[in-house]
């Protein structure tokens, strides 16, 4: 957001060089006007165990904060468990302070994130997602949106809370998913989903 005055440019990309990992890094501009590529500096990396469900979107906040989306790892059915395993960065959207570093770190936690405190990885955010890649905050409103890509049955739309819990993988959308039955109410519920048919991925919109 303050790019005229610092020149920086953050960027979600994913390196593969003897290990899958989703990349937060942040360039500055050059003396040329251009984005010096020379200048990469690597604020957070996570170990991605599989090919697909990588993310990722990122995006700041109107509290000037950095968003970023983790898919849940990949494979089938969350099989890694990291949807409901708060002490894994992956399923979950993160949120980090970028303009301060609280060591040994290359950023800040916010100090309402929360497990800022302990019981779960401190950049956390919200959690229990599957594979949120495109998010957005309303100008209007401050809420953020995120498309959070189903697997078998249900597309579904959040609005992402502090602290929220979207279910996956014990439900896929309003549904139970792991139990098929009985699961708990304990989860935010999606503002939308739809039936996989005509329809297919969800990718989030711009509100």
């Amino acid at each position: 957001p303050d790019y005229v005055v610092n020149g920086e440019v953050y960027v979600h990309y994913m390196r593969n060089d003897g290990g899958l990992r989703s990349r937060i890094a942040r360039f500055t501009r050059g003396g040329n006007g251009n984005i010096d590529m020379a200048t990469e500096e690597t604020l957070l990396e996570v170990a991605q165990p599989a090919g697909n469900h990588n993310g990722g979107d990122l995006t700041f906040g109107p509290d000037g904060f950095l968003y970023i989306a983790l898919g849940d790892g990949g494979g089938r059915d969350d099989e890694f468990g990291n949807g409901q395993d708060p002490d894994t960065l992956l399923g979950s959207i993160l949120r980090i302070d970028v303009d301060n570093v609280q060591a040994p770190l290359a950023y800040a936690i916010p100090v309402d994130n929360p497990f800022a405190m302990g019981g779960g990885a401190a950049e956390i955010f919200a959690w229990g997602l599957r594979n949120p890649w495109r998010m957005s905050f309303d100008s209007a409103t401050g809420q953020l949106y995120t498309g959070d890509v189903g697997q078998n049955a249900w597309e579904e739309i959040d609005i992402i809370v502090n602290g929220g819990n979207y279910g996956w993988n014990t439900r896929e959308g309003k549904h139970c998913f792991s139990p098929m039955t009985g699961c708990d109410d304990i989860f935010v519920e999606p503002i939308w989903e739809y039936p996989h048919g005509g329809q297919r991925s969800v990718t989030g919109g711009y509100v």
